[in-house]
């Protein structure tokens, strides 16, 4: 019951239209479903309805990706003509398609073009149009012009930088309220961008629009907050949750857009950060855990289209089980759902995992997993990829690439904090994982090693830290250090690089908890295996580090910033890092810099109020936050915020 649409394809992120390979898919899928657009394409719809009955010219591709949004088969549907004589005869929507030479025997009312840009397509079917008949394009559901990057070529993914975020503000709920803000900088500007700005659509629960506005972004560099709070009070609403989609508009080189999450409680007893979304919806999530049994999970589903989600259409299952259990509810368009697991799997209790089936219908989803005492903290699932078989050649790396491919996970400092961990599947066809894990102290001194065996899809098997410390005898030089997870292959096993691990993580004070789910990648070595080490702003090999830390000085309530940055490496690379924390402004302008050094396959915990004064502090304001600069080695980092004793958030950095 998967949406019949392409949402995601690497070969066209940066390529537009391409025949042949439906019409591009990426940016395809957005042009489509975007809010405004989507209101223009129901009329659209609605005009062909009425005068029917049509005919179909699909050049591109596109007609299985339009109906799937706008159910254009519901028409009465003459024909459906194509261009290239390789589709002679195909079925597209239950009719095979006629070529385009045979346009002018039709007696259709309506030609409908399904094509953006399509002012020379239509310029040359000119001599094979019937009399009397009316053309339609898809240019009648473009959105606004001054929105557009590329006016020339609309379906550029510049044109489409957009992203979903969970949006909530509620308040008199136990814990005194809950908050929404969302954390980004002008990093569009910072790479040339004139003019960029922000349009966003609020949808409530039930997908209906609470509010639509512009933001004109700040200076290059600049600091960019949206506060439900504020958003609330601007257009007098109630209590809502539900999903903002965010375009950023006139941008340059990125066409998705990051940002930190932070919903918390002004009592203390709710605090959880979260990265953005990605953009596009996916047929499969996994790594959300089983509820312990004093906990509920509620995931949230954000239908991410302008089309309902069928009743049946999603799915929750055990990760290694045999049964699917289906959400017998519809979702409007652009609505969002919280549904607590036990709804479906009643039985399920940690640390079993629990996979998605979400059908491409919305993007990575968060869940929210709420205790009996009243503390809550969301998480976020990840993308389980359908197009990965086991590797042959990852058990050979090891001759050439050292640790090959390893998954870090921070041990913050054991006084105040206890760390479980758990390797998740991630791949449709990953049956088995043959690990290991490592453990290292902040210099990188390698203090204990345990294999996890070959473990089997259908095994969950977490990873106590405080376990491992007591029964290995390890301790940690300055209190904290950080776990890898690796391929381990002496009893056989197949890979496919595509290795997850959940980190579970503990306030021993309060008993609060913040949970963070990654994948492997290869670090910090100099030669290439396919496109590893990554590189987010260059191509591979990643050798270098750009990180953004917010602060959570702009939530108006009394937070400090934790950050532990790791440096894995999968050889030997340099015997230090040399790392800047670049401290700015809510402006964009620098305030302070400090120069640190984390030891090759070391670790850093710290804090903004231990690594910066009062007085670099006061004049970086509200506003600020940090860049993490390092040109000599690609660090991996995680970022937070601690409330006092009471709460603390974890996840990882990201990047621009």
């Amino acid at each position: 019951m998967a949406l019949k649409l392409e949402t995601f394809s690497n070969s066209d992120l940066k390529s537009g239209w391409r025949p042949g390979n439906n019409a591009g898919g990426h940016s395809l899928f957005k042009a489509l479903g975007h809010p405004m657009a989507a209101r223009r394409g129901q009329a659209l719809f609605e005009a062909c309805m009425r005068n029917g009955p049509i005919a179909i010219y699909d050049p591109r591709g596109v007609a299985v990706a339009f109906d799937a949004l706008f159910g254009i088969s519901r028409c009465e549907i003459e024909n459906i003509y194509v261009q290239r004589v390789e589709d002679l005869g195909t079925d597209i929507l239950g009719h095979p398609a006629r070529l385009l030479t045979q346009l002018p025997q039709s007696s259709a009312k309506t030609l409908l073009v399904l094509s953006f840009d399509a002012a020379r397509l239509t310029a040359q079917i000119q001599p094979l149009l019937p009399a009397g008949i009316q053309v339609r394009t898809l240019d009648e559901m473009r959105i606004d012009t001054d929105m557009l990057t590329n006016a020339g070529n609309y379906i550029d993914p510049l044109n489409f930088a957009t992203n979903f975020a969970l949006f909530r503000d509620v308040e008199g709920e136990a814990d005194s309220g809950l908050h929404t803000v969302i954390t980004t900088a002008n990093y569009w500007g910072m790479h040339g961008a004139q003019n960029p700005g922000l349009w966003l659509c609020l949808f409530d629960a039930h997908g209906n629009i609470l509010a639509e506005w512009h933001e004109t972004l700040p200076q290059p560099g600049a600091l960019i907050s949206i506060d439900s709070r504020a958003v609330r009070a601007r257009f007098k609403l109630g209590d809502f949750c539900g999903s903002l989609f965010m375009h950023a508009v006139r941008v340059a080189k990125h066409d998705i857009v990051k940002y930190a999450l932070d919903i918390y409680g002004e009592a203390g007893a709710a605090l959880s950060c979260n990265h953005d979304a990605n953009a596009w919806p996916a047929d499969f999530y996994a790594g959300m855990p089983a509820p312990m049994p004093d906990e509920r999970v509620i995931l949230y589903i954000q239908n991410s289209h302008p089309a309902p989600i069928p009743a049946g259409a999603i799915g929750l299952g055990l990760v290694g089980g045999q049964q699917l259990s289906r959400l017998n509810t519809e979702i409007a368009s652009f609505a969002t759902y919280a549904l607590d697991v036990a709804e479906l799997l009643p039985q399920a209790r940690w640390p079993e995992q629990i996979e998605i089936h979400a059908g491409k219908y919305f993007v990575r989803p968060r869940y929210e997993v709420v205790r009996g005492d009243g503390r809550r903290r969301i998480a976020h699932a990840n993308v389980a990829r359908t197009d990965l078989q086991p590797d042959p050649k990852i058990p050979e790396l090891a001759a050439t690439m050292g640790k090959a491919y390893l998954m870090p996970l921070p041990v913050p400092p054991v006084k105040q904090f206890s760390s479980l961990m758990l390797p998740t599947p991630m791949a449709a066809g990953q049956n088995e994982l043959p690990l290991r894990a490592e453990l290292y102290d902040a210099g990188g001194k390698k203090l204990a090693e345990h294999f996890m065996g070959r473990l089997q899809r259908r095994d969950s098997v977490p990873l106590d830290i405080d376990a491992w410390l007591k029964q290995s005898g390890a301790k940690f030089s300055g209190g904290f250090g950080h776990v890898e997870f690796l391929y381990d292959f002496r009893d056989g096993g197949s890979a496919d690089g595509w290795l997850h691990a959940l980190g579970k993580y503990s306030l021993r004070s309060s008993g609060h908890t913040a949970e963070t789910i990654f994948g492997a990648h290869i670090y910090n070595v100099p030669v290439i295996y396919k496109d590893e080490p990554q590189s987010y702003t260059d191509a591979p090999p990643g050798l270098s580090t750009r990180l953004f830390l917010r602060l959570g000085q702009n939530l108006g309530t009394q937070m400090d910033a934790l950050c532990h940055l790791i440096y894995p490496a999968s050889l030997p690379w340099h015997a230090t890092s040399s790392t800047q924390l670049i401290l700015h402004d809510g402006a964009g302008q620098v305030v302070a810099q400090k120069q640190i050094t984390i030891a090759c396959s070391g670790s850093l915990f710290w804090r903004y109020s231990k690594m910066f004064d009062a007085g670099e502090r006061k004049a970086a304001g509200t506003g600020a936050y940090i860049i993490v600069r390092d040109a000599t080695c690609r660090l991996f980092g995680f970022h937070g915020l601690m409330q006092g004793t009471a709460s603390f958030s974890l996840d990882h950095m990201f990047g621009f």
